[in-house]
């Protein structure tokens, strides 16, 4: 089959397709998966082709300061930010249509673009999966997890899913009303359409583990859990030269990183994690991301070769991107924003987590985290800003780090883990839909 996966936001929304598209590639599809240009080698390097959505995935992820600033607003102090988002998913909704090809045979859709790809499924009439990384369908057994999933009682929990539905219904009115007049489809309101849809009962398939979350019994037939889809990268690859040197020099360090998360506080958080690190006497690696995170001095802040950077401290490194698979085996413990794909990470390789959650998913994850022995207890990102955050950090990295039950905990999960298949899981559905 000619398949199109559609993909969009940060690079842990865009990752895992790479490996769903490598396992139906080998399989003998011809796969292709369109997102923003910023991951384009990503894809490229996995071996599938590249097809360009528009939108900065950054303009839809405001700053943490930006977004402190708005939620304190009154009255409505998220509207800009809804603003911005239904701003970013407009612009999908043009991209996906020159995304499509008209040879194409089936779509895989992310939770970001299915609202959008069912329209583009039913102007070109061709089946659609959902491939959702993080569950949406309401249940009594947990709230949104958008709002962290704190639970209100089962019919609390049903009641705030259906809420949270009609509330990303209002987000892509807008670019449901324009792509369905390109399309030249009768107008329907993204409600009318997303019921449609889960009136047919099709398949959907979560690519997350239920190790961490059980398959909810409220849910109707089809909505599967299958396990992660992890992001693939070649059967050769290693870790720069640098970090390879670093970790051979001493006992495994901490690694830290926020990913797409804390635009803008890179210098505050930099300092915060550094003197942790130092007051938990452990070594760290921070991972630059979004936040621009540093070991180093503003004074030797020069470019280095191989991505990875020395401070003047020689128990600490500054690393860019690199494979979560390679590198997290190797630390004695993974700080992080708890996303679902580097949650799910931390778990696969068996280390110990401290949970650093900042918005969305992100505190519902690190729950689950912890709740399954395998972390401490999250810290929220607005407590970084606290007076006692340095030692509340350091004393989480002091149990994460010399805990054996944590250890033995997160090792327990890595192994169950490893008896998963969710790309193939993938591949299978893919093939009953062929057939």
């Amino acid at each position: 089959m000619k398949i199109l996966i559609a993909a969009a936001g940060s690079y842990g929304d865009v990752a895992p397709y790479t490996g769903v598209g490598a396992r139906l590639q080998d399989a003998g599809h011809e796969v292709a998966l369109a997102t923003h240009d910023t991951y384009a080698p990503l894809v490229r390097a996995a071996g599938l082709q590249f097809r360009r959505l528009p939108a900065d995935p950054r303009a839809a992820r405001p700053t943490t300061a930006a977004t402190d600033r708005e939620k304190s607003a009154a009255p409505g102090g998220n509207r800009a930010l809804m603003r911005q988002a239904a701003a970013f998913i407009r612009q999908l909704g043009g991209g996906l249509t020159e995304a499509a090809r008209e040879d194409t045979e089936l779509l895989l859709l992310s939770t970001t673009t299915a609202p959008l790809g069912r329209h583009l499924a039913e102007a070109m009439r061709i089946p659609c999966l959902e491939l959702p990384l993080v569950p949406t369908t309401p249940t009594g057994d947990f709230a949104p997890v958008i709002g962290g999933g704190r639970s209100l009682g089962r019919w609390g929990n049903r009641a705030a899913g259906r809420l949270s539905l009609r509330v990303v219904d209002r987000l892509y009115a807008d670019a449901t009303r324009d792509l369905r007049t390109r399309l030249d489809l009768p107008p329907a309101t993204p409600r009318t359409v997303r019921r449609r849809a889960e009136a047919a009962g099709p398949p959907v398939l979560h690519g997350f583990s239920e190790v961490l979350v059980p398959r909810p019994a409220d849910w109707r037939a089809g909505l599967d859990v299958v396990g992660n889809w992890w992001p693939w990268h070649s059967p050769d690859a290693q870790l720069p030269s640098a970090l390879r040197d670093f970790l051979a020099a001493g006992p495994p360090p901490v690694f830290i990183g926020f990913g797409s998360m804390a635009s803008g506080d890179g210098e505050r958080l930099s300092s915060l994690t550094v003197r942790a690190l130092r007051r938990a006497k452990v070594r760290g690696i921070l991972q630059s991301g979004w936040a621009n995170l540093t070991t180093r001095t503003a004074a030797d802040r020069s470019g280095d070769p191989d991505g990875a950077a020395r401070s003047d401290d020689p128990d600490l490194l500054t690393i860019g991107e690199v494979p979560h698979a390679l590198l997290y085996p190797q630390v004695a413990a993974v700080v992080h924003h708890c996303g679902a794909g580097t949650a799910a990470a931390g778990l696969r390789a068996g280390v110990p987590t401290v949970p650093l959650p900042v918005a969305a998913d992100q505190p519902f994850w690190a729950a689950r985290l912890a709740s399954l022995g395998a972390a401490t207890a999250p810290i929220p990102f607005k407590d970084l800003a606290a007076d006692d955050a340095v030692t509340r950090l350091a004393d989480a990295l002091t149990r994460a780090t010399t805990d054996p039950a944590l250890l033995e905990r997160a090792a327990h999960a890595a192994r169950r883990l490893a008896c998963e298949d969710g790309a193939g899981a993938v591949a299978r559905a893919v093939d009953r839909l062929a057939g």
